[in-house]
């Protein structure tokens, strides 16, 4: 099993700190191909057929979105890039902006672009302070070699808030606020930052732009399946052999990913995405990495046979009740709730009936959050009730001293 390399295709390669060895491997092309040959609507139009989905997790047609702020009404409209990567278990993006940055401000520009954008802000995560100073480097020199004549590109700091992953907390925390969900509608393409037009895309996302405009829609859209086109970088750690990021071709198997790459072996199950991922058992192994199936922000965590299930779930229970927001009720007392039901079949204490109320209020979560978090909270709770239910099984039956 090999990678394909688009999105880290410059790490490693370059300088990420002297712009000439970006420009040497054709940095910039991307753009200046985008000001000379192509409208703005072309642009949208390219990514469009690409069929490039976000990689934050949500998987929202780019070239969709982009549309969308480009007809929405107004004289401001933003581009941000969402730098917080706050999700468990992933850390393909510091990868991505530690090795090339200089990608990330040409496609910001080329968004700024297609939009009619003037601004654009880099929205990093506070535990990645210390690539601040990497970021500005890059954006001084692309305009001293004056390629954001047209585009101005800022930074902004989180403060560490997991929540902040979210694109309408993530907006209020530019804004000066703390970081809440928002009611929607409206959404960020017609009424985002500071009440305008907003284009938020992940840092992988933004980086296949320049790849797309370049080498073509129809050349991005031949990778994949139908569904999801394209490569995805992940983030692979917990008990394996050689943890890392890869890149690979959307459609490719868990195991090649797992077993192939990371050289893992005895696994009990992966944690697909993050804390609210989905859980896949070994037997699932062959489960292909796309949208239609599981994917997420491209997280993957996998436990061997010696690790706990029950105590894994709950353990990633009191980290969502930990960072929700608390603006809903389902949310903010759903995942307490679990906690605490959790936590007794972690004593030993589980009944019965708490799977019941587990299920219960999985749905009712689902259906009533405001956010993703409290929608997808539930997701490794049902996933181990459905693949490890022997485990709650034999819990109860130890409390009940059978």
């Amino acid at each position: 099993m090999s990678e394909k390399r688009i999105v880290l295709r410059n790490c490693g390669i370059i300088d990420p700190e002297r712009i000439t060895t970006y420009l040497d491997r054709n940095g910039f092309k991307a753009l200046e191909k985008a000001f000379s040959e192509l409208t703005c609507e072309q642009v949208i139009e390219e990514i469009k057929a690409s069929g490039l989905r976000g990689r934050g997790g949500a998987g929202f047609p780019c070239g969709l979105k982009w549309d969308l702020s480009r007809n929405a009404q107004g004289d401001e409209k933003y581009v941000i890039c969402n730098a917080d990567e706050g999700e468990v278990g992933t850390f393909k993006d510091r990868y991505i902006l530690e090795g090339d940055p200089f990608t990330l401000v040409e496609a910001m520009a080329i968004a700024g672009y297609a939009i009619g954008a003037k601004r654009g802000y880099i929205y990093l995560r506070t535990e990645y302070h210390y690539l601040l100073g990497l970021l500005k480097n890059a954006i001084n020199q692309a305009k001293e070699k004056g390629f954001l004549e047209h585009f101005d590109i800022d930074t902004r700091e989180g403060a560490g808030a997991y929540i902040c992953g979210e694109e309408s907390a993530l907006m209020d925390s530019i804004e000066g606020k703390r970081g809440e969900v928002r009611y929607r509608p409206p959404f960020p393409p017609s009424r985002g930052l500071w009440g305008k037009p907003t284009i938020i895309n992940n840092v992988e996302t933004l980086m296949n732009i320049p790849q797309i405009i370049v080498n073509g829609a129809h050349w991005f859209s031949k990778l994949g399946t139908e569904q999801s086109k394209g490569t995805k970088v992940f983030s692979v750690s917990g008990d394996v052999k050689s943890p890392g990021v890869y890149e690979l071709v959307l459609g490719s198997q868990l195991k090649e990913l797992v077993e192939d790459l990371a050289l893992a072996k005895n696994v009990k199950m992966v944690q697909v995405g993050g804390a609210t991922g989905r859980i896949i058992p070994h037997e699932m192994m062959d489960t292909p990495l796309t949208f239609e199936t599981i994917l997420g922000a491209g997280a993957i965590t996998v436990f061997d046979e010696s690790r706990d299930v029950i105590d894994i779930v709950c353990r990633t229970m009191e980290f969502l009740a930990e960072e929700c927001c608390g603006k809903c009720i389902p949310g903010r007392q759903g995942t307490e709730a679990m906690v605490e039901i959790l936590k007794r079949f972690s004593r030993g204490e589980g009944r019965q009936k708490d799977i019941r109320v587990l299920e219960e209020l999985s749905s009712a979560m689902m259906l009533s959050s405001l956010c993703g978090l409290g929608q997808a909270a539930p997701n490794p709770v049902i996933d181990s009730l459905q693949h490890f239910r022997s485990d709650y099984d034999n819990r109860i039956r130890e409390s009940e001293g059978g």
